[in-house]
């Protein structure tokens, strides 16, 4: 482990949360990731920081050609700017700064041995010395930026003609970033998107230097090794490298959470683990190839690749055995996060119903306009919000930003399932189906749980930073994973990193499952619920889908006793009533009749 390096990352979270990570936690040698999807959201926090920081601000209009891709460009440079500040004042003025400089220390893995040696170095060496000593030693953390691929919706001109794809928003996303001056990831969520991949093709700073570095790199957020593979052999045709997958659980996750056939984390890890070397190879001859049918040097050697795990995370216990036994390079911590108020965009009000939601509050919904499941805290104020519109007689949002749409069941062009023009239309049509009053209300009371993502994945970081939004709603959606349901307390960055790393415990005395029994039991429940609405169905292909999704957990549970008995006298904590709980999953899996 090379302790002058943090083992964990923040994820992106929501549209908002971590829009503005990186300024806090960067210079201090963490790395974040940022949602590029809201260039509103991002146009207007480029204006908060110019002012913050007494820098020079130019709006772009929405009327300026291409002006989603230059707002992005536009902020991304803003806080490339700023963080390369706050990191040359940390070295540049140690000496002032050394609050700064002693919390960068006190928050790596084991700060001890680097306080020794910088501490000889300041009383046995120049100044100059010492500063070049620490600018090799004590890098600035990555700013990485989030594009989901199938967020990308058509745009028209003002002639209401379609643009060409490039303008698409995932299209234009990407090129804000490619325009930027970052020199980091773009990570790619939920699934593969051929056109947008091919898109990357467009950009130099994607492929390899004349010294085979890459400015700019690419990271897949994968559901499992056979998916990565195949995307990474896809890129890698056109010359382009992967340089992190990063494998995140299906269901035991924030925001859209994606379940996969049944397939467990822990399986899934350990098929990476074996097959590392195929992945690399496979994918490098590929890469030659494609390089030189682009006329581009081929390499010498195949570039690095990264393999890192997300969702469910919650101790240093486990951190470190995902770390030892799946040989990872970097874990993901993101829910807990959103209890770092020094960290997160998070208000008042989100914050305390977090701090004080337990396992019932957090839950996979189906409150995203997408159709997909989004993991959830009851309470939130969008929710709250939906309860007053069905109180005046309203079902819906107007839509504003239109980030979110997709449905073309009565219109041409696509609208959200959250919006007042589609509810309207759907509700009426359950109406005239001559239901039962019961089986109407069930049906009008799923349909009405939608929630405005757009606005309310965002309006938590106007309230925080005394933004006023360009449209007037306030509540605010919340994309916890079920992890948070754990941790009961308001940290600091300090305490939180001292959690990750084993120096604290945050969660004394919290009565909490195993991650992979946590992520275990969200996907029998899963398909218990699935079986329940299958009921008096016919349908023979969904049938044999859910007995592979069972034959597949059924293979994990098998895997994890093995995996345990490997930690017969370590791993207490991960272990306590294990092999009863399996057990107990086992039967219950038995009892599903498919």
């Amino acid at each position: 482990m090379n302790f002058n390096q943090h083992t964990f990352h923040i994820p992106v979270m929501g549209l908002g949360y971590t829009v503005d990570t990186p300024v806090k936690v960067a210079h201090l040698g963490i790395s974040s990731v940022i949602s590029i999807v809201d260039d509103f959201l991002m146009e207007k926090m480029r204006e908060f920081y110019s002012t913050k920081f007494d820098l020079p601000f130019k709006g772009i209009s929405t009327k300026v050609e291409d002006f989603r891709a230059k707002r992005i460009t536009a902020y991304l440079n803003l806080i490339d700017k700023i963080v390369a500040e706050k990191y040359n004042e940390l070295i540049e003025d140690f000496q002032k700064k050394e609050s700064e400089l002693e919390k960068y220390f006190e928050m790596l893995p084991n700060p001890k041995s680097l306080r020794e040696k910088f501490t000889h170095l300041i009383e046995n060496t120049s100044i100059n010395d010492v500063k070049s000593w620490l600018r090799s030693t004590l890098t600035p953390g990555d700013i990485d930026v989030n594009i989901m691929t199938k967020l990308d919706k058509v745009n028209y001109d003002e002639n209401k003609e379609a643009l060409p794809s490039e303008y698409n928003d995932a299209h234009a996303a990407l090129r804000g970033f490619a325009n930027s001056t970052l020199s980091s990831s773009l990570v790619l969520s939920a699934g593969m998107n051929p056109r947008l991949y091919s898109y990357i093709e467009n950009f130099e700073d994607f492929y390899p230097d004349g010294n085979g570095e890459l400015k700019k790199k690419i990271t897949l957020k994968v559901s499992d090794f056979r998916s990565a593979l195949i995307q990474g052999r896809f890129l890698a045709k056109k010359g382009i490298w992967v340089s992190e997958y990063r494998v995140e659980s299906g269901l035991n996750c924030g925001g859209h959470a994606f379940a996969t056939q049944g397939y467990l984390l822990g399986p899934i890890l350990d098929e990476f683990k074996e097959k590392r070397q195929q992945l690399i190879d496979q994918t490098f001859a590929v890469l030659q190839k494609g390089l030189e049918e682009k006329g581009k040097s081929p390499l010498d050697e195949a570039p690095e690749i990264k393999i890192t795990a997300q969702g469910g995370v919650g101790t240093h216990e486990e951190h470190e055995f995902l770390l030892d036994e799946y040989n990872l390079d970097k874990i993901g911590w993101g829910s807990p996060f959103m209890l770092t108020p020094e960290v997160c965009n998070i208000d008042d009000e989100s914050l305390n119903l977090l701090k004080n939601a337990g396992e019932e509050d957090v839950y996979l919904s189906d409150a995203s306009p997408l159709g997909v499941h989004f993991n959830n805290v009851r309470g939130s104020s969008q929710q709250t919000q939906i309860k007053e519109y069905l109180k005046e007689g309203k079902t819906g949002f107007p839509c504003t930003k239109r980030y979110l749409v997709f449905n073309t069941e009565y219109t041409d062009r696509p609208i959200c399932t959250a919006s007042r023009q589609y509810l309207k239309k759907k509700i009426a049509e359950v109406k005239a189906l001559g239901l039962s009053e019961e089986e109407e209300q069930k049906k009008i009371d799923f349909l009405t749980q939608k929630e405005c993502l757009c606005e309310g994945l965002t309006n938590s970081t106007y309230l925080v930073n005394g933004i006023k939004p360009d449209f007037e709603r306030s509540s605010v959606s919340i994309c916890p994973g079920p992890n948070v349901a754990y941790f009961n307390k308001i940290t600091s960055l300090q305490e939180m990193t001292d959690h990750i790393y084993g120096r604290a415990d945050l969660l004394k005395g919290v009565k909490r499952p195993n991650l992979f029994l946590k992520e275990l039991k969200m996907y029998v429940d899963y398909l218990e619920n699935k079986l329940e609405e299958l009921k008096g169905s016919d349908d023979k292909k969904q049938f044999s889908y859910y007995k592979s999704f069972r034959k597949n957990m059924e293979d994990g549970i098998s895997y994890y006793h093995g995996l345990f008995q490997k930690y017969e006298d370590k791993l207490s904590e991960m272990k306590k009533d294990i092999y009863v709980e399996l057990n107990n999953f086992s039967k219950k899996l038995e009892s599903f009749k498919i």
